[in-house]
């Protein structure tokens, strides 16, 4: 874990065991600075990215033990859901504010300030984010113009965003039976299109939201998450 003082920051950190190849920001679920986060930063370091994951909501008191905790009540039975809404609320507001947005951002070109610090990086840095992060990967494009490529898991499109200020590729990835986020997909394509963007988006039929999180047995499946991971890897490629 690291330290970045000046937005009141921690991050997990992983080093590449050889010659650093890019950079890559790794945005969190709406679960907090999770082992799965880490795990998938651990993978990209695995591949010669060094791979920093903020631990965003970790600001607002949303631990990796809150999210766990969040994380059972929504997979319990429909009553247990029900009642559990107003702890739900009361963990997750804060990440919806206004307030949170206005420093998370900022907070997370601090970390594209470190990256493009470190030896090695030679300007290549990447975003990519999952669920809350996918949205958060796109805002991340929307206001860093050094950024060379963004990719989105399952993410909203911010809903004042301009594509036009997006000046790297994106790539993202939907879930056909996430509803929700996935039916404004042919919009926002059009939208990146009008805005001159190099925009990729993929939607995996009959999988639904979190296709990639292999800790969360009911929605992980394999076969896209595999997919998935080898088109970001070979997206980073190109343009890190």
């Amino acid at each position: 874990m690291i330290e970045l003082p000046q937005h009141d920051l921690t991050a997990y950190r992983a080093d590449p065991p050889g010659e650093v190849r890019g950079a890559v920001v790794v945005i969190q679920e709406i679960w907090g600075l999770a082992d799965h986060i880490k795990d998938v930063a651990d993978r990209f370091a695995a591949e010669g990215y060094l791979a920093v994951a903020p631990d965003l909501l970790g600001h607002i008191g949303l631990t990796p033990e809150v999210g766990a905790e969040l994380q059972q009540l929504m997979a319990a039975d429909e009553a247990t859901r029900t009642a559990a809404q107003p702890r739900m609320r009361e963990a997750l507001g804060g990440a919806r504010s206004p307030e949170f947005a206005a420093w998370a951002v900022p907070a997370l070109r601090s970390v594209v300030d470190l990256l493009l610090e470190q030896p090695g990086v030679d300007g290549s840095v990447g975003v990519v984010g999952f669920c809350f992060g996918g949205s958060y990967s796109y805002a991340l494009a929307l206001a860093e113009p050094r950024l060379r490529a963004a990719v989105a898991f399952y993410g909203g499109f911010p809903e004042t965003g301009d594509p036009a200020t997006i000046s790297c590729p994106v790539l993202a990835f939907y879930g056909e039976e996430d509803h929700g986020i996935t039916d404004g997909v042919p919009e926002l394509e059009q939208r990146m299109a009008d805005a001159g963007v190099d925009f990729t988006a993929r939607v995996y039929h009959e999988v639904g939201h979190a296709f990639f999180n292999d800790t969360s047995p009911s929605r992980y499946d394999a076969e896209a998450a595999g997919d998935a991971w080898q088109r970001t890897l070979d997206f980073f490629g190109r343009h890190l």
